[in-house]
């Protein structure tokens, strides 16, 4: 395979680095034994380091031994999520509840088999920041990204790029993908608390029905996707939280929507709030119930930088065996969209083989394929010896 050789020599070694971090994964900001052992790796191959930027993130700094040249950022992030493991491998997750549900371990394990490449003869011009980050998950402005960045990881860690990946089930081994522009999109969440002075269900006419309007209001968010923004520019508004009643008889006083909104184009996100905002009000004219609005602005949309993209693509082509220039957009969204707001760079998407058997994203039968791990590694050494 195209992987650089020294890093398919050790390729068991990153296997055994990746298990140990699916089988004791940790939740965003509590990623207190993770850092431990990236820090500890990373001392081992030579590299200078930094622990609590950002709360629990690590950072590791190389220069190369070939004079002048770019600082080159290359970011991983370590959390996992509140999932109970359902798969029964020998590495299965030994915290209850929590499981690397999303191949965060892998992308960890990534970036430090780059960085011992990298350090081994520090081949390379300029510097490297390698970016642990932690709590990719919680997102938004208390995510890890922003955290680090408000915490002044920039100005600490000064970058000329960034760069960063994620693994894609359903893409196959050995295949890379990335392009300019927008890639994955932006995601704010809302929730929507309805009231009224509850009553018997027998007699709905003596108040307001607040499981009724919250069914009305749910329904009609939809026409903000279709009716009210621009058929080009795409947008999802979907309600994944309805939360009221505890008894078959009575009509709830209170029922609680959440849910979240992904797009692509600004005047689509900023037109989403108003709108929504807009028709709750509408619906509770309508039934007579009380109802107040959060609206939260959580991730931008992720925007690679083409020249960035371009370098990233041309890394790619060196060490994979499919590079696919044009992948579609995802309504997925990631945090490293921060990172981007503020640097030039690429996040590029790496397949993690057949998705078959729910091995998808966030599923309790989810585990990261080893055999991506070389091809990473490999890509993420390379973006910094090319240049």
């Amino acid at each position: 395979m195209p992987v650089l050789n020294s890093i398919a020599a050790f390729a068991e070694d990153m296997t055994a680095w990746r298990r140990h971090l699916h089988a004791n994964p940790e939740l965003s900001y509590q990623e207190h034994e993770t850092a431990a052992f990236v820090a500890e790796k990373l001392k081992s191959f030579g590299i200078e380091v930094t622990t609590g930027v950002g709360g629990t993130g690590v950072v590791g700094v190389l220069v190369g031994a070939k004079g002048d040249g770019p600082t080159i950022g290359l970011r991983a992030d370590m959390d996992a999520l509140a999932i109970e493991e359902k798969n029964n491998t020998p590495y299965r997750s030994v915290n209850v509840g929590v499981m690397h549900a999303c191949g965060h371990d892998g992308h960890t394990t990534m970036l430090l088999g780059a960085a011992r490449h990298l350090a081994q003869d520090r081949a390379f011009a300029g510097k490297v920041v390698f970016i642990f980050q932690p709590a990719e998950e919680m997102g938004g402005e208390d995510g890890g990204a922003a955290r680090m960045m408000r915490e002044g990881l920039f100005e600490k860690f000064p970058c000329d790029e960034i760069y960063g990946m994620h693994n894609w089930p359903g893409m196959a081994i050995g295949t890379f993908a990335a392009k300019g522009g927008p890639m994955m999109a932006s995601g704010d969440g809302y929730e929507i608390t309805i009231r009224s002075k509850g009553m018997h269900a027998a007699q709905p006419q003596r108040g307001a029905d607040t499981v009724l309007t919250a069914a009305q209001i749910t329904v009609a968010l939809q026409q903000i996707a279709s009716r009210q923004t621009d058929p080009l520019h795409a947008i999802v508004v979907s309600t994944t939280q309805i939360h009221g009643g505890d008894a078959y008889n009575v009509l709830p006083n209170e029922v609680v929507l959440r849910g979240t909104v992904r797009a692509f184009h600004p005047e689509a996100r900023a037109q989403a709030e108003p709108s929504l905002r807009t028709i709750v009000e509408g619906v509770c004219k309508m039934t007579g119930a009380e109802a107040t609005v959060r609206y939260e602005r959580q991730y931008p949309t992720l925007v690679n930088d083409h020249g960035a993209a371009d370098r990233a693509l041309a890394s790619a082509g060196k060490v994979f065996d499919t590079v696919n220039a044009a992948p579609p957009q995802t309504m997925i969204v990631e945090d490293f969209a921060f990172m981007l707001e503020d640097r030039p760079g690429c996040y590029g998407w790496i397949g993690n083989g057949s998705d078959e058997d729910a091995c998808i994203l966030h599923s309790a039968w989810f585990d990261f394929n080893d055999e991506a791990l070389p091809y990473g590694a490999s890509w993420f050494a390379e973006v910094v010896q090319s240049r």
